[in-house]
């Protein structure tokens, strides 16, 4: 073994123990923001619409986004419950965006996460809350000042979420998708180019995972050239994860992986993998981890976990 390949062991190790440190940590902060009892401004806190909130990010995962802020902005020694808080609105919209997918007006899926999905748990409209709900704590969450002291950070997060998630971003993305499959009145699905797969996919999946790792640099301070490295590795991951998850739903087993698979075919959907085919997608996919590495250069060995992060991405199996 040679000494770069036991470094990056030893960092792929320590990317799992913190990954499931982040976990840990982010469980108990969610529980804690979704407790029963209103906080200042709120009249009360319907039980079942708690409850769907609850189970639709109570559900476990991996967090991965929430990790991304925590170690993005331990590169810049930030307290570890500021970065946990900002995850926290990161996943909180990563989960409704989950709910609202998964309902049947737009993927019908049954489960999520090897369970039922919140509209099977609950019902559609309270799924929609539950969705709502959490779309707006994230805002929530973001404008406290336990999350950060500066109220100029604070507006930077809010602003910089709200652009990852909406209109040009992650809802926006899925408006391309939806598109593309023909799924509108007298709608055929689209042949679109790899430019206009790219496009779509990194407002769809890219840009939420490129705010996680913007978040971390924002909740630091960073300086321009660590935000526009920080860009540059997100984008990278980005695009990495979008081509992993085609990769599991043309190949994955769904008991592995925790939903159905093979649904991209059916629906039509435009992915890398049906212009590329597997192989060209594998090759994209180590294309796109060696950018995401040399991306954190600047940062030297304090960023090995984040470029262990990138491997995982490609080699995740669910």
């Amino acid at each position: 073994m040679t000494a770069e390949s036991e470094r990056n062991a030893a960092a792929d190790a320590l990317f799992r123990q913190r990954l499931d440190g982040v976990a840990a940590d982010m469980e108990n902060m969610l529980d804690r923001l979704l407790g029963p009892e209103p906080v200042e401004g709120e009249r009360a806190r319907p039980a079942r619409l708690l409850a769907a909130m609850r189970y639709a990010s109570l559900a476990g995962g991996k967090r991965f986004r929430p990790f991304l802020v925590v170690e993005t902005a331990g590169l810049f020694d930030c307290p570890r419950s500021q970065a946990l808080l900002v995850g926290s609105a990161v996943e909180f919209v990563h989960c409704y965006s989950l709910v609202h997918d998964d309902l049947p007006a737009m993927d019908n899926d049954d489960l999520r996460r090897g369970r039922p999905t919140a509209h099977k748990a609950y019902d559609e409209a309270s799924a929609i809350l539950a969705g709502d709900g959490l779309l707006t704590f994230a805002f929530d969450v973001l404008a406290r000042e336990e999350t950060h002291t500066d109220p100029a950070v604070r507006m930077e997060l809010v602003l910089a979420l709200a652009r990852a998630a909406g209109l040009g971003g992650m809802v926006g993305g899925q408006m391309l998708d939806l598109s593309a499959e023909g799924r509108f009145a007298n709608g055929e699905p689209e042949a679109l180019d790899q430019s206009e797969i790219e496009t779509l996919e990194a407002m769809k999946t890219g840009a939420l995972l490129r705010l996680a790792c913007s978040g971390g640099a924002i909740l630091g301070k960073a300086d321009r050239q660590a935000r526009l490295a920080l860009e540059r590795y997100g984008t990278a991951i980005g695009k990495a994860f979008q081509i992993a998850d085609d990769l599991l739903d043309a190949e994955g087993d769904p008991a592995m992986v925790g939903k159905a698979t093979h649904k991209d075919d059916a629906a039509h959907k435009a992915t890398l993998v049906r212009i590329l085919g597997a192989e060209g997608a594998r090759g994209k996919l180590a294309e796109l981890v060696a950018d995401a590495e040399n991306a954190l250069a600047s940062f030297g060995a304090k960023a090995d976990v984040l470029r262990a992060a990138a491997r995982f991405v490609a080699e995740r199996k669910r």
